[in-house]
């Protein structure tokens, strides 16, 4: 809890005021100096790979054992929480401290992953990092560019020379500095960005603990559940092209403001997930406007759309009814529009031997075992297509999550770290036995 505490302000965070850490930034940098400097107190080696994900190991009995992965993000939205990604990559460190303090060596190795980019904060797709380690990251991804029009091919290099040689107890990836001066095609290539891709055979399971971001084991009473699955996502990014034009002399019965028709499309995106009911949900989180002016009719508008669900089919029905009354709006409107479908994530479900041996370890520490869906993405949902996964949820005060009013007590913490130690004792045992 001190820790993630210490991360939430400068040098952690891009901005004086607020939390807010972006993948490749001056304050990834510094957080990647700080857990890995933990993960070596905790007993483990370190290293960054060619996609700046941080890993720690805690070695098996025999060197070059599988290894059961712990891990989080540490990259945050604005004007973050400090416990959302952090938290998980914090209590995996906890366990790995744990055996080491014992000079216990497991059949397995320990792995701790924090990765770099799951929020999408400064790049437009999200779960950059995961989906390089799973080995689906697509290859259009290259041209992926932040707000200053940087690409992650231009931040990666830099940042992996800024950031690699703090990291002394093991050799890092010789990607850190032969990087320098190549092309983006290299840097994103199989020497460099998609390397960072692991072996089935290497990994057993990945096992994400994370706050829940929901009210339900709150209203509960209950300290921490298993998760069954992750909904399925679709994210798309809209362009709409009205009028520029002065703000005095422009009629309004012969505009073509963008903003006023993009108005209507979002609340019409409200109406439409309202509408559907159940668990599908639809959010408008990000909107640019130009030229951005108070005396000019907006001219131009871009803005992303979030769409989930826990069933595919109802969410991709959903999506088709928000992209057909786009449409309407802007030919109503005579603005033109175009939209581009920016994420398509499945629905994930958990491995159901792992949430058994979840269920167990929660059993033991005395509280019932409970079972919720996420409704919100996680890189368990990635990390899926490359080794079996679970993951441990941890109430949260109101449900509350990307918001500085984030919080987690103690004794919740004190309780996860306890059942993932259970859990590590019974997936020797049972799992793999």
């Amino acid at each position: 809890m001190a820790r993630c505490d210490a991360l939430g302000a400068p040098p952690y965070s891009d901005t004086r005021e607020g939390l807010f850490r972006a993948y490749l930034t001056p304050a990834h940098v510094e957080t990647v100096k700080a857990i890995g400097a933990w993960m070596v107190e905790a007993g483990m080696t370190v290293r960054l790979d060619p996609a700046a994900n941080l890993i720690g190991r805690y070695e098996g009995a025999e060197p070059g054992a599988r290894a059961l992965m712990f891990g989080s993000h540490i990259d945050s939205v604005r004007d973050a929480g400090r416990y959302d990604g952090p938290l998980g990559v914090m209590l995996g460190i906890e366990v790995a401290a744990a055996l080491h303090a014992q000079e216990r060596r497991l059949s397995f190795a320990i792995e701790v992953i924090a990765f770099g980019d799951e929020e999408g904060s400064r790049f437009p797709a999200s779960m950059l990092c995961s989906r390089a380690v799973a080995g689906t990251l697509p290859a259009d991804a290259l041209g992926a560019t932040d707000r200053e029009g940087i690409e992650v091919a231009d931040a990666l290099p830099l940042f992996l020379r800024h950031a690699g040689p703090v990291l002394a107890s093991t050799p890092q990836p010789a990607a850190a500095d032969a990087m320098a001066g190549w092309t983006p095609e290299q840097v994103w290539g199989d020497g460099g960005f998609l390397s960072a891709r692991r072996d089935p055979s290497e990994i057993l399971a990945f096992i994400e603990p994370h706050i829940e971001q929901g009210p339900v084991l709150e209203a509960e009473g209950l300290a921490v559940g298993t998760v069954t699955g992750i909904a399925a996502q679709l994210r798309f990014q809209a362009v709409i092209e009205g009028v520029a034009g002065h703000a005095g002399t422009n009629a309004m019965n012969l505009r073509r403001d963008a903003l006023t028709a993009s108005a209507e499309m979002i609340l019409a995106i409200e109406h439409e997930a309202r509408s559907a009911g159940g668990d599908i949900v639809a959010t408008v989180g990000r909107m640019t406007v130009l030229p951005g002016a108070v005396n000019v009719v907006p001219g131009r508008v871009e803005f992303s759309i979030d769409i989930r669900a826990g069933d595919p089919a109802r969410r991709d029905c959903v999506a088709r009814d928000i992209l057909d009354t786009i449409a309407e709006i802007a030919d109503r409107r005579e603005v033109v529009y175009a939209i581009e479908r920016v994420q398509d994530l499945p629905a994930s479900p958990c491995d159901p031997r792992l949430m058994a041996l979840m269920d167990q370890a929660i059993a033991a520490y005395g509280q019932p075992p409970r079972r919720l869906v996420s409704g919100a993405g996680h890189d368990t949902m990635v990390m899926a297509t490359l080794c079996p996964t679970a993951m441990l949820f941890i109430r949260c005060a109101g449900g509350i999550s990307h918001n500085p009013a984030e919080s987690v007590t103690e004794g919740d913490a004190e309780t996860a770290l306890a059942v993932l130690r259970a859990f590590v004792d019974r997936f020797e045992e049972d799992f793999l036995g």
